[in-house]
């Protein structure tokens, strides 16, 4: 497994190189007119953003819990894309209203100049997904940045293509229409980032978690009578706890217990990637022995 310190030295070169880009894009989409250069340099914001809160959670994983602080600070990463993700929203319809006035009162845009910064762009947005690819097979905090990054750069390419079409075809309509299409893209994941948000912040049930399975796993193993009064959240998203009351014959003694509770939390972990798991063994406690209570 590649080591924190490496991941952290990618990541600060990635979070300089968007940084750079989004500067030179907002410099260049005002200089040549383009809008949908802008939307690109609102994108590449984000994912600035999205580098940074990475970096931030990759430090915060390295630090101790404490007495008043049993989880440390791994919900701060799901608090800040929160908020990045409710401003990308907000702004991106900001970035739909200068689109459609563009339709009506067309802006002559300087393509030669448009190309060359989203070339850029493509260049900055490829290299840091490349320094992030391999990485992103087992974390999921650094996957994210990754697509968000990869995302980046075909959106580089739609303004590329769209440059040329200008340069080409005197078609200047095609900058709006652009930039409601990147919009509407940013605005989608803008979307998505602000629900899977919600749904940690709210301790929804994780989204590939599939509690009657587990009923079904759990019972199946010897010793078991039933499972019920199940809980299951997420403090991160990789971060996924649970806790249930498991039903066992009263003639068990608390040595049997124990390797009972091993052999439970093994298979919870193995095939349902639960990393943190709660049992209250009992016999015949709960009237109501419903899965979920």
């Amino acid at each position: 497994m590649q080591s924190h310190q490496t991941i952290e030295k990618k990541l600060k070169l990635s979070i300089v190189l968007n940084g750079v880009i989004t500067i030179v894009e907002v410099i260049g989409g005002l200089l040549s007119g383009s809008i949908s250069l802008i939307s690109d340099a609102l994108h590449n914001l984000t994912d600035t953003f999205s580098l940074i809160v990475s970096l931030i959670a990759t430090k915060l994983a390295k630090q101790q819990h404490t007495e008043t602080k049993t989880f440390g600070y791994k919900r701060a990463e799901v608090l800040t894309a929160l908020l990045n993700a409710a401003i990308l929203i907000i702004v991106s319809f900001f970035i739909f209203k200068e689109a459609v006035i563009r339709f009506f009162h067309p802006v002559v845009i300087k393509s030669g100049l448009m190309i060359s910064i989203a070339f850029i762009g493509l260049c900055a947005n490829t290299l840091s997904a490349v320094l992030l690819k391999a990485h992103s097979h087992n974390n999921i905090n650094i996957k994210s940045a990754y697509l968000h990054l990869f995302s980046d750069a075909v959106s580089s390419l739609a303004v590329i293509i769209g440059g040329i079409c200008i340069y080409f075809l005197k078609i200047q309509w095609i900058d709006p229409l652009l930039t409601i299409l990147i919009g509407t893209y940013v605005l989608k994941e803008g979307y998505e980032i602000v629900m899977r948000a919600l749904h940690i912040l709210m301790q929804h049930t994780p989204k590939d978690l599939n509690l009657k399975m587990i009923k079904t796993d759990v019972e199946q193993i010897q010793g078991v009578k039933n499972i019920h009064h199940v809980h299951a959240w997420c403090v991160t998203e990789e971060d996924i706890h649970f806790e249930a009351h498991i039903d066992v014959d009263g003639d068990m003694t608390v040595k049997s217990s124990c390797g009972l509770n091993d052999k439970i939390k093994a298979i919870l972990r193995n095939k349902h990637a639960i990393n943190h798991t709660t049992l209250q063994f009992e016999c015949d406690s709960c009237n109501d022995v419903s899965l979920i209570y």
